[in-house]
């Protein structure tokens, strides 16, 4: 059996050896080239609070702002509508972030790591807090989460006003796809993976995925995990909510667990965790997707506004 298993194993491995490594990107539909990037880039006052307040009148200080940042491969287009939701119902912010080494080439994603990700929620933070903004949350989605979490492990609020709440989207603390445990061995031999995108994806998110950034991704939520079973501790006055998907084949429902055990708040209570009777990962996005069902679109008005009225109870 286990020559068997050494030979498939071989075999896989040969096959593998005759991937190309350097994958074909079209420059003119993939965010992978060098002809689209994401809008932040160009317009930054259309989606950062910093850029859009540069001057913020002291009732504008005390308006809730959440610094929202989206997932692995992923660019701003992933909050656009909590931004839009955020807009009519004009009670709090949203400041888009777009994570670092996201948004431009496949070469720039390629060479980039987690703490480069991170370095735009960090950017932002402490401009918004030395603008003397008062009421800041933050919220991520799949990856944007363990980006986040790191940040109260580091001790990095220590220096700046205190978040008030934090909003997790579907966050990946384990992965759904247990293949993702070898990129560290097939890695050099894969080069990169592909996904497949819906028609309204097109532009938005990477096609192509650098065993590179795999690493980096494994790596953040490895130490992620590991983090929280050690423990974490809020600072004082912050909330924390999560809002997990109950089938999702990117982040393994077990990552809501696993937050809920690790992160307790300052004064040793447990976080709020809500389990979405959702199928999709991120289910707070819905434009470009196929197939969303009226159901979905309700599951998502119901978070857009619980999440607001969680801002308006917790801000003062």
């Amino acid at each position: 059996m286990k020559k068997l298993q050494y030979n498939i194993y071989v075999l896989f491995l040969m096959v593998l050896v005759g991937c190309n490594p350097v994958p074909e990107i079209d420059n003119e539909t993939m965010l992978d080239g060098d002809q689209i990037f994401d809008a932040s880039i160009a317009n930054p006052e259309k989606y950062l609070v910093s850029a859009y307040l540069p001057n913020p009148t002291d009732v504008e200080k005390s308006k809730p702002v959440i610094i929202a940042a989206h997932g692995y491969t992923a660019t701003t287009f992933e909050w656009d509508e909590l931004r839009e939701y955020a807009d009519s119902a004009n009670t709090f912010l949203v400041s888009q972030v777009l994570l670092g080494g996201h948004g431009t080439t496949y070469t720039d994603f390629k060479a980039s790591s987690w703490h480069d990700w991170q370095s735009s929620i960090v950017e932002e933070y402490i401009k918004l807090s030395n603008m003397g903004f008062r009421n800041i949350y933050m919220a991520g989605s799949s990856t944007g989460a363990p980006l986040i979490i790191q940040l109260f492990k580091s001790g990095f609020f220590n220096d700046y006003t205190k978040p008030k709440g934090v909003f997790l989207v579907d966050p990946i603390i384990v992965s759904s796809n247990k293949t993702l445990t070898l990129v560290c061995l097939l890695g050099p031999v894969l080069g990169y993976t592909t996904v497949t995108l819906d028609s309204g994806e097109q532009g938005k998110w990477y096609v192509y995925r650098p065993q590179e950034t795999l690493k980096q991704l494994m790596e953040l939520i490895d130490l992620t995990r590991i983090d929280l079973q050690k423990g974490i501790t809020l600072p004082i006055g912050t909330y924390m909510k999560v809002y997990k998907s109950a089938v999702d084949e990117t982040a393994d429902p077990v990552s809501a667990v696993l937050i809920y055990k690790g992160v307790k708040t300052a004064t040793g209570k447990n976080i709020d965790v809500e389990m979405i009777d959702s199928r999709i990962h991120v289910f707070t996005r819905l434009k470009g997707r196929s197939g969303v069902l009226g159901s979905d679109v309700e599951k998502q008005a119901k978070t857009f506004k619980d999440i607001e009225s969680k801002v308006k109870t917790v801000a003062n």
